[in-house]
Order: C-alpha cells, then sequence, then structure tokens
C-alpha cells in the first residue's frame, strides 16, 4: 500500500470539483498538497491556510506556467511525490458549429496542460519513485456526440499515459489514469459552447450523479494500491465494454443518449 501521508502532492484544477476534493482528502490523510488554478483568490478562499498547504496561480494551457509551478513546489518542499493531472474543461456543440479555437482551447488545457506538468514533475517523481495519475473520461474510450473536442482531448490523454507507462514500466515510477462518469461539479456549468462562451448551465440531474468526493476518494484509493486504470461506475463501465465488443450498438445507444439530453445540439440533425 502506497500511503499519501507526508508525500508532497501536486494537484492541477483544485478551485472546485473532483480538484477541490482531492485536495481536502489529501489533506486530511496528513499529505502535503500544492494546488493550483487560474484564479488563485478563489483558492485561497478555499482552502485555510496551512504548512500543509501551497496555492498558486497557474494556468496548464501555458507551458511556462506550469514549469513555474512544480518548481516552486520543489523549491518550498524539495520535490514531488504524486502529480494529479485533474484540470480540464469540457464542451457541448455539434462540430458543424463549433469554433475550432474551442477545440484549441480543450486540447490546450486537457491534454498539453497534463503534459506540461508530466514533463516538468517527471525528473523529481523518477527521484522519489512516486505517481503520476491523470483524471481522464469515459470519453478517453468512446467519442460523445457534441463533445467531439473534449473526446478528443481525453482519447489523447489516455494514450500519451499509456505510453509514458510502457516507457516508464521499470522506473518504480507509477503512471494511471482514472475515468469518472458524470459526476456532480462544475464542469458542465463552465463548459464551451460553440463560440467559446461558458455554458452557464447543466443538461444534467446533479443530484443524481457521483459526488466530486465519492469519486476523489477512489482515485486516492486507487493511487494508494497503484490501480493501472478505474473506470468508475455502472454505465461507465458497460459503455466502455459495449464499445469494445459491440460497437455498432454503441453508435446506436450513444446517440440516443445524447438525444435525449435536454436541449441537446443533436436535436438539429433529427429535423432534417
Amino acid at each position: 500500500m502506497y500511503e499519501l501521508k507526508n508525500k508532497i502532492i501536486v494537484i492541477t484544477g483544485a478551485s472546485s470539483g473532483i480538484g477541490k476534493a482531492l485536495a481536502e482528502q489529501a489533506l486530511s490523510q496528513g499529505a502535503k498538497v500544492a494546488v493550483c488554478a487560474r484564479n488563485l483568490d478563489k483558492l485561497k478562499t478555499i482552502f485555510k491556510d496551512s504548512n500543509q498547504l501551497f496555492c498558486f496561480k497557474a494556468d496548464v494551457s501555458i507551458e511556462n506556467d506550469c514549469k513555474t509551478f512544480l518548481s516552486e513546489v520543489a523549491r518550498k518542499w524539495g520535490g514531488v511525490d504524486v502529480l494529479i493531472n485533474n484540470a480540464g474543461i469540457s464542451m457541448r456543440a455539434l462540430f458543424e458549429e463549433t469554433h475550432l479555437s474551442v477545440i484549441k482551447e480543450l486540447m490546450d488545457i486537457n491534454f498539453w496542460g497534463s503534459v506540461y506538468c508530466t514533463k516538468y514533475a517527471l525528473p523529481f517523481i523518477m527521484e522519489r519513485k512516486g505517481v503520476i495519475a491523470s483524471v481522464s473520461s469515459i470519453a478517453g474510450y468512446r467519442g460523445l456526440p457534441g463533445r467531439t473536442g473534449y473526446s478528443a482531448s481525453k482519447f489523447a490523454l489516455n494514450g500519451f499515459m499509456e505510453a509514458l507507462r510502457t516507457e516508464l514500466l521499470h522506473t518504480g515510477v507509477h503512471v494511471m489514469w482514472v475515468s469518472p462518469g458524470f459526476t456532480a461539479s462544475n464542469i458542465r456549468n463552465v463548459a464551451r459552447s460553440s463560440d467559446g462562451t461558458a455554458q452557464a448551465e447543466t443538461p444534467l440531474e446533479e443530484s443524481k450523479l457521483m459526488s466530486a468526493e465519492v469519486c476523489a476518494g477512489i482515485i486516492l484509493d486507487g493511487i494508494k494500491k497503484r490501480k493501472r486504470n478505474i473506470v468508475m461506475t455502472g454505465t461507465g463501465k458497460l459503455t466502455v465494454w459495449l464499445n469494445k465488443l459491440f460497437p455498432y450498438l454503441a453508435d446506436s445507444l450513444v446517440y440516443k443518449h445524447f438525444l435525449a439530453e435536454p436541449g441537446s445540439p443533436l436535436f438539429k440533425y433529427e429535423k432534417r
């Protein structure tokens, strides 16, 4: 069992949702936790000042922000044991109508943000035989309609993590990714519309979704047990399984599921 007590854990995108829950639970287990987000004031409002906590303003889509963040963590505490690439945004719009800048933004944050942070954390993690974990999605296994940019970024992230894990197989570094299903968080409220503006609402009944706290607990448990990867929720596991074994059926079922969403962009194609 890999214990988190006294470990130095870096978590990106910690101002809300899963990232916030991860930081709170890691702190409660005795870890030293470094968090970053684009809004430093929000971070400082959420987390109580503590010798076990380091808050830093960083936009993970900017390489130098990631480099500086990891350098400052190492300067403060001497290294990094665990990196959790959590920062991410989503979208909901037909590809036909989506500005390409939206897809680039999703790739810059969801994929490149993880690559940048991993690059600059890796020397410290290799020295300590630590853990690199990324929060992916079911959309990294099965492309979701209305989420082309999001799915692309998560497929890319999964491929990056799998290749990296294989490279580091005999170094003592553990590499894993986790794929939550729909989780109650702020991600859908800030999801991008076709023109890049925030959606500002969620099409889902958040109260019926897995909580960010439960999701964070599963992730940290997976890190401690050095799981290879984790697919969460029965629906998520079924989706991955169906897509692998019965892809044509998965196409139809996934389409119907997302067509049934309130305000689904797929209605446009139904009217033709």
